[in-house]
């Protein structure tokens, strides 16, 4: 298993060793995987999240029960890596232009949500949200409505994960995020100034950059933490192992 852990004693939310979000059902673990791709674990269940990189990633977690993906792109809808993995028994979790690319075996087992639909799963709720560059254009990288982001509800705590978007006003207005999981890297998705900018209007209790990798290299997530807590000490931002 992999662990990591900003600091060394316990606190109210996370905890060291392995990054955990405590809720009135149980805990969620947390384990960043790899740019964009991270595994959550909740009270016997393993939710893969863009499952990308190769199986090896993945080799000390359990075989997937829900595998949620964001957009069409190879680093979120990774046909390699999804055929190198035992899907057998998964619920893939998907929006339309993703599940259109699916083999046939996935999607007998897949569910598409639209920006907006909510699913309930296993007792978690998945609320797919709004995902999309700025500003709207034609050729957008990625346009509105194409792919999902998430909110997760799990027992009395909710997880956002961005996918790849810009500070849009949907996760602006986002209310109650206890953790949120936010893209940053230029140019598909959003530098670190607008991140920011976003993350001190939302105000999530926790925040991982997380897809920071772009033509430039590594984001700069160092200065992205000191421009949210310069704006607001009290938000918790986790710089975990992506790379």
């Amino acid at each position: 298993m992999k662990h990591f852990c900003s600091f060394l004693f316990i606190i109210p939310l996370l905890c060291v060793a392995q990054d955990k979000l405590d809720t009135k059902s149980g805990p969620v673990k947390i384990n960043p995987v790899t740019h964009g791709t991270m595994v959550l674990e909740f009270n016997g269940k393993t939710i893969y999240v863009d499952p990308y990189g190769g199986a090896s990633g993945f080799s000390a977690f359990a075989d997937p029960n829900l595998i949620l993906i964001t957009d069409i792109h190879g680093d979120h809808l990774n046909k390699e890596t999804l055929a190198a993995l035992n899907t057998s028994k998964s619920t893939f979790v998907v929006p339309q232009a993703v599940y259109d690319q699916l083999e046939e075996s996935q999607k007998s087992n897949a569910k598409v949500l639209s920006n907006g639909s909510i699913l309930d799963w296993e007792g978690i709720s998945i609320q797919a949200v709004p995902m999309y560059n700025l500003p709207e254009t034609d050729d957008s990288r990625h346009p509105k409505g194409r792919g999902n982001g998430y909110v997760l509800t799990m027992g009395d705590k909710k997880i956002y994960i961005s996918g790849d978007t810009e500070d849009i006003k949907e996760m602006r207005s986002l209310k109650g995020i206890d953790v949120a999981f936010v893209c940053m890297n230029l140019p598909y998705t959003m530098d670190i100034n607008q991140a920011a900018s976003a993350v001190l209007e939302f105000k999530p209790k926790v925040v991982y950059p997380y897809h920071y990798r772009g033509q430039g290299g590594l984001s700069d997530v160092d200065q992205f933490k000191k421009l949210v807590n310069t704006g607001d000490s009290k938000i918790e931002v986790r710089l975990a192992k992506w790379y």
